[in-house]
């Protein structure tokens, strides 16, 4: 067994690795950690057999990114997901990157613990199952599309809720789903809120979104779901956030897992996420 950097060769393989773990990623979403990182995502290969990846995303050099740490079942209980980790680390490490974070589920936080990760905060899956085709509400909110020019702005504002400039995925997620990115704008043209999505494999995605109060906050859930019509749709939202939880409780969501964003090294620029009521997801921060 090997470790080696991915390329985008090998994009059918983490496809296929994601399938067998039931992930939601597209090939879309390996593109996005290859272009964002190109010598900073791995694969563990085995005979010429991709058996495990791990991916990272460097943010403003503040801190970076690690995700899709995957094995194949058949190849699990002998450390490749432990290699793959140390692996990232060290490549993080070698790039002078102070501060390290990811999500973990309760399986994995133990090994994370071991390699010097700490807890920042809790975060909850929820999912929304219906029928397809399922409108849950008669009318959009009247969002209107986001202007280059508001883009701009929603990017500044994003950089003090991140901690860092994550425009570049932000931008991404705009080109490839621009139906999935809307803000509730003040008078005076400064947005209460703001979010995104993408389009997984099985689930359509809202994250991230931010809103500074209730009514805000419920405006873009109600337009995202008035803008999908996907039978399953996936919200990861921050634990602490009373208003987010129950507005998806309200509008039929379930919950389904528990996530703990751990970092390791310093932590001074947790960005402000008492205004954050989702994450992008597990992969991305």
């Amino acid at each position: 067994m090997q470790l080696r950097a991915m390329t985008k060769q090998d994009v059918p393989a983490g496809l296929r690795l994601k399938d067998l773990a039931g992930w939601n990623q597209t090939a879309g979403d390996w593109n996005r950690f290859l272009d964002a990182s190109p010598e900073g995502c791995f694969v563990a290969e085995e005979n010429g057999l991709v058996c495990g990846t791990a991916t990272t995303i460097s943010y403003d050099n503040r801190f970076a990114w690690i995700g899709m740490v995957l094995v194949d079942p058949e190849h699990r209980k002998r450390g490749i997901g432990t290699q793959l980790l140390k692996r990232t680390i060290e490549y993080l490490d070698q790039r002078k990157i102070p501060t390290m974070k990811l999500d973990a589920t309760p399986q994995g936080r133990p090994l994370y613990k071991k390699l010097g990760f700490v807890n920042e905060y809790e975060i909850e899956r929820w999912i929304l199952k219906r029928p397809l085709g399922t409108d849950t509400r008669t009318t959009k909110s009247g969002l209107e599309p986001l202007t280059e020019a508001q883009l701009g702005f929603i990017f500044r504002v994003d950089q003090e809720v991140f901690g860092a400039d994550r425009s570049f995925l932000l931008r991404s997620l705009y080109d490839e789903t621009p139906e999935f990115a809307m803000s509730d704008w003040r008078d005076d043209n400064a947005p209460l809120g703001y979010a995104f999505g993408r389009r997984g494999s099985f689930a359509d995605h809202l994250g991230p979104w931010t809103a500074d109060g209730k009514d805000s906050a419920e405006k873009l859930l109600g337009e995202f779901l008035a803008r999908t019509s996907r039978e399953t749709l996936v919200v990861d939202c921050l634990k602490s956030n009373a208003v987010a939880i129950e507005l998806l409780r309200a509008y039929g969501f379930v919950f389904s897992r528990s996530l703990t964003r751990m970092y390791r090294g310093p932590n001074p620029h947790a960005g402000n996420p008492a205004s954050l009521c989702a994450i992008v997801g597990p992969e991305f921060g």
